[in-house]
């Protein structure tokens, strides 16, 4: 099995067996047998797939993981797992307990590769976590950070920040192209492997689908069905669908492999592309024999033309990556955030004073010196103050002007969601720019959060306090 090189100390095989299905398997609320399930990944070891993808949340996965690893003494596999916490304030002691909590299901010292997933950017908490787990990969317990779901902009506020990622698990497939662009451009330029799942489209890249009527999206699909349907309908509709699939279908029978080896050998050879995660219902069904031939596959020129001008009839996801768990379409099994979350607490604490208006506070120590509120709402109108790229008392986004704005806007939206608003609401922007010769990244990022909103706005050069910041920032929202 060819395999990536991910960091210094690991390498991942190029085909990573993925357990989600653990967590549909297990949805009628009984675990699966992890001695069963265990000898059904060492099958898969046998046939060369050392890598295996899980998460906090895929059921039992990472406990069955763990047995796997301590009933056949392997010392060659990749057990990589993902820490998606409920949103609001994590301590150290949280962050840490989260990792012990893994290693203990993952009976191992270390965890391999931790993968981090945000829910929320406008709550900074995210940003402790990943500062809490450099701290632990530090001490040892942790030996990669991941990232998964992260949009380009925040992967590379993580990077200009400091923080040693090596890779981000997103969703990219013949459905999803939106890796295929400005992300891949930072991977590119720092180094950072994709970690690509969705390439079989939960299955729906089949033979058994082509020429059939188009499914019902109900309980009786898998929860992957259920999820990539929705990519189906967002990407083009079941007629688009087919197309597609008949396409993928002459190719495979040219070089006698399945419509899904196709159509994950498309993505596994995408630059920086470190790996496809096909998922498998351990012990219910395997494709073994058809993973293996998935990195053989050199699709010919006039093959992918054929390809992408299928694609080019279709329709691009929206957002970027990891937007499906953020911002609507909520492209999951059950079209919302049901699945995954209780609640969205607010980001800032608030306070209302005796006048009866409503102050948000971040923490930062420049509001605690100068005696200030970051955003304050009086009836229906909320007021933010010049936000710079700070998060307590340590600058985020390095060097970088645009991820210096990005982590402002993120700022800002805290303040106004904390207040009853959302982004959409905001009126008027002032940009205040230390070397006007930044203007335009910081405009663009301007453009990428405001495009479809569209506020007043003004840009102006300013000696700004603090050598470090190079924007600050101001808005002002109206609630209808």
């Amino acid at each position: 099995m060819q395999r990536t090189v991910l960091s210094d100390n690991l390498s991942v095989s190029k085909v990573v067996i993925g357990l989600w299905q653990i967590a549909d398997l297990e949805r009628n609320g009984k675990k699966v047998d992890p001695i069963a399930t265990a000898k059904a990944m060492h099958e898969y070891y046998e046939n060369g797939f050392t890598t295996f993808d899980m998460a906090d949340h895929y059921g039992s996965a990472e406990e069955v993981a763990g047995v796997f690893k301590k009933k056949y003494g392997l010392t060659d596999i990749q057990l990589l797992t993902k820490w998606v916490p409920s949103p609001g304030p994590l301590s150290a002691k949280t962050i840490e307990e989260a990792v012990k909590k893994a290693l203990h299901r993952l009976q191992s010292d270390q965890l391999q590769l931790l993968q981090f997933h945000a829910w929320n950017y406008a709550d900074p908490s995210w940003m402790d976590a990943l500062m809490g787990l450099q701290k632990l990969k530090e001490q040892g317990l942790v030996a990669n950070i991941g990232l998964t779901n992260f949009n380009e902009a925040h992967l590379n506020m993580v990077l200009q920040t400091g923080i040693p990622v090596v890779s981000n698990q997103v969703c990219y497939s013949l459905l999803d192209q939106r890796a295929a662009h400005e992300m891949t451009t930072t991977c590119v330029k720092n180094n950072i492997k994709l970690l690509a799942f969705g390439t079989v489209g939960g299955g729906f890249f089949s033979e058994k689908w082509l020429n059939t009527p188009e499914p019902i999206l109900d309980e009786n699909l898998t929860w992957s069905q259920m999820k990539y349907k929705r990519y189906i309908d967002t990407a083009g509709g079941w007629s688009w669908f087919q197309e597609l699939l008949k396409t993928l279908n002459t190719i495979a029978a040219d070089h006698k492999v399945s419509i899904a080896t196709i159509a994950s050998s498309y993505i596994v050879h995408q630059p920086t592309v470190g790996a496809v995660i096909i998922g498998s219902r351990m012990g219910v069904t395997s494709h073994i024999q058809e993973n293996k031939k998935l990195t053989d596959i050199n699709l010919s020129v006039d093959e992918i033309t054929r390809i992408q001008k299928i694609l080019a009839q279709g329709k691009m996801i929206p957002g970027d990556c990891g937007d499906e768990y953020r911002t609507p379409p909520f492209l999951t099994a059950s079209g919302d955030l049901s699945h995954h979350l209780n609640e969205m607490p607010s980001p800032y604490p608030t306070i209302t004073d005796h006048t009866g208006k409503i102050k948000a506070l971040s923490g930062t120590s420049w509001e605690s010196m100068a005696g200030y509120s970051r955003a304050v709402r009086k009836g229906n109108r909320i007021l933010v103050s010049g936000t710079t790229a700070t998060h307590g008392s340590q600058l985020i986004g390095g060097s970088d002007p645009a991820a210096q704005t990005h982590f402002i806007f993120d700022k800002i939206e805290g303040a106004i969601q904390s207040l009853g608003g959302n982004l959409n609401q905001v009126v008027r922007t002032r940009v205040f720019v230390k070397d006007i010769n930044q203007w335009e990244p910081i405009a663009r990022a301007h453009g990428q959060r405001f495009g479809n909103i569209q506020p007043a706005n003004t840009m102006v050069q300013a000696n700004l306090i603090g050598d470090e910041y190079l924007v600050e920032i101001e808005a002002e929202a109206m609630i209808d």
